[in-house]
């Protein structure tokens, strides 16, 4: 008999939730086409479910004809796209999360400030694109240790960071401690911009991963946060795979004397999707004895926009 451990916090966070509600909400006041700039959130399953409703995900502003309501996902948009839509007439509801937008008014007030600002993050992220249309010509996008060795500063250059919120904890920390070791009068948020979800799903997997064979990683290839759980879970010890659905589990992912298999959802995967990987592995591997590791409990809620809370 198998043992089955799942981490807690796992799956959809504060801004995930929110962020689906508003494109729900929006079908039922203002119904299609409903455009949604980019995917709500990186996860095949919702915007696949959605898609089935009648919303429509474009990659730019200009696929949508004029006078017609744009939601924007929950990673941000640039000043730029905002314009944009504003010029076709476009009703904007803004979906993305308040902890996305936190950054971008630090970015905001860093460069008003005089700020040169190293935005530690994935370069190609949507998330990181959107914080770094806030101020191009003030702003260096840094991913690795590398990246921070070329940097060229004079030694009274006014200096601030900012973090892409989906990033590793542990490599995040590394990047800073280098940063201020090399520019000593660096300037950081009064708080940390990597999310409480992101932090919270972290930790409970380097707590479970030790103890795992496997870890099951439920969310999508492009989802930041989901590949930094792999990626953490590998760091454990643990072989890690990171999966859409129940669908993606083979017999040959269990190599012989897997005994203890780990599961965690990143924070834009809906727990059915948890339920459903958890019920192939009881029933089809054997992995029938299952304990929940729950790390802490979770309380964020975030409000709709006004636009659509008074429907």
């Amino acid at each position: 008999m198998g043992e089955l451990i799942i981490a807690a916090p796992r799956g959809f966070c504060a801004g995930v939730d929110r962020a689906i509600s508003i494109v729900e909400r929006a079908l039922e006041v203002y119904g299609t086409p409903l455009y949604v700039h980019h995917e709500i959130v990186h996860n095949r399953h919702v915007v696949d479910g959605l898609c089935a409703k009648g919303v429509i995900f474009v990659d730019s502003i200009a696929e949508i004809p004029a006078n017609n309501t744009v939601i924007f996902s929950a990673h941000g948009v640039a000043p730029a796209v905002v314009a944009e839509a504003e010029q076709k007439n476009l009703r904007i509801l803004d979906a993305t999360c308040p902890l996305v937008t936190k950054v971008h008014i630090e970015a905001r007030r860093y460069a008003r400030d005089g700020y040169h600002i190293i935005l530690l993050c994935h370069r190609n992220h949507i998330e990181a694109r959107g914080t770094y249309g806030e101020a191009p010509d003030k702003i260096t996008l840094v991913e690795t240790l590398a990246d921070i060795e070329k940097l060229e500063f004079a030694a009274d250059a006014k200096l601030a960071y900012l973090t892409q919120t989906t990033l590793s904890v542990r490599d995040t920390r590394d990047l800073i401690e280098r940063l201020k070791e090399r520019f000593p009068q660096i300037e950081g948020p009064s708080s940390s911009d990597i999310c409480y979800a992101t932090t919270n799903r972290q930790e409970a997997v380097s707590k479970i991963a030790p103890q795992a064979d496997i870890v099951f990683v439920i969310g999508s290839r492009n989802s930041s946060n989901s590949n930094r759980l792999k990626e953490l879970a590998e760091s454990e010890g643990a072989r890690a795979y990171l999966i859409d659905s129940a669908a993606d589990l083979h017999a040959e992912q269990f190599a012989p004397g897997t005994n203890r298999v780990g599961i965690t959802a990143g924070a834009s995967a809906p727990e059915i999707l948890v339920e459903e990987v958890a019920a192939r592995l009881r029933n089809e591997f054997g992995f029938s004895n299952v304990n929940e590791y729950r790390l802490k409990e979770e309380n964020v809620t975030f409000k709709l926009p006004k636009e659509l809370a008074a429907h």
